[in-house]
């Protein structure tokens, strides 16, 4: 899970330049921006591909969504937001009668706004451990770390976040919640920074960052979302449309690699996942984990 304090901007789109290049975005063009966060990269495609290209933008987080309205709303009928999981995207379209679409765009990181909004994706949480993107979902984080066994856990932490200390660290919530239920974000991190020893501790994030990682995972059925997403876009993509998609772990990064390699359906921009340059790293710390695939579309859509 990517890092970072409140007190940072609350959105810094990750690897602009290298999207907009990447994606190449041309006035009369349509293009979907599957995680619309606060509409930075939605307002730079925008904005390159005037004065007539179209943006469908999704994402469910309501916060986060009407501040994208507000900051795309200069572009009129040419930025259309819909409050909408990315895996829905093709049934997106198809109400629009819209598509298929000339680029796609995929950033999988949290922004600052969601770091900030005290709902436990925060380290320093102390008032709630939800992690749902989408407030109308189910189970919270707070479900599952006070309702799951020692096993199922250590599954989650482990399989979702690769931590190799997963059962150590499930066995610590088990034996923590016996004496009530764990409630923030901050309670947790506690008890995974207690139950971890020190020479375990990895040098530069949080040691509770992977267990995070994996309930938020879990809580949103991130990778499921992913894998939908990328099974649809041979029906929403036309032919040559470029797809550019910034993944934060190395779990989401494997399932794209794994797409694009089907050479019957893409072609590959990318032979390996771009970095962020060192002074984007530097000023936006939240970069360093980012890498960013692409690839052209050469099938026709389905």
């Amino acid at each position: 899970m990517p890092g970072g304090e409140a007190e940072r901007p609350l959105h810094v789109p990750v690897m602009a330049d290298e999207v907009v290049e990447l994606l190449a975005p041309v006035s009369g063009g349509v293009y979907l921006d599957c995680n619309l966060g606060l509409g930075g990269h939605a307002e730079l495609i925008l904005e390159r591909s005037g004065p007539d290209g179209v943006l469908v933008g999704l994402d469910w987080d309501a916060e986060a969504l009407a501040m994208a309205k507000k900051k795309l709303s200069r572009f009129g009928r040419r930025a259309i937001a819909v409050r909408s999981n990315f895996a829905r995207a093709a049934a997106v379209l198809d109400g629009l009668g819209l598509g298929p679409v000339d680029g796609v765009l995929l950033d999988l990181g949290l922004s600052s706004l969601q770091l900030a909004a005290n709902r436990g994706f925060s380290f320093s949480d102390s008032e709630s451990l939800d992690m749902r993107m989408d407030d109308r979902a189910g189970e919270s984080a707070r479900d599952l770390v006070n309702r799951c066994s020692e096993a199922e856990l250590a599954d989650i932490i482990y399989n979702y976040g690769e931590e190799r200390q997963a059962r150590r660290i499930a066995a610590a919530i088990v034996a923590e919640r016996k004496a009530g239920e764990i409630r923030s974000g901050k309670e947790l991190a506690d008890i995974v920074y207690r139950a971890v020893p020190r020479r375990f501790h990895p040098g530069r994030i949080h040691v509770a960052t992977r267990t995070f990682q994996a309930l938020r995972i879990a809580v949103n059925r991130e990778l499921d979302n992913l894998a939908e997403l990328l099974a649809s876009l041979p029906r929403i993509m036309a032919g040559g449309a470029r797809v550019c998609v910034i993944s934060f772990h190395s779990l989401e990064d494997r399932l794209v690699k794994r797409c694009f390699s089907d050479r019957s359906l893409f072609r590959p921009l990318t032979k390996k996942p771009l970095r962020a340059r060192e002074e984007e790293c530097s000023q936006n710390p939240r970069s360093r984990s980012a890498r960013l695939r692409a690839a052209t579309y050469c099938g026709l859509p389905l």
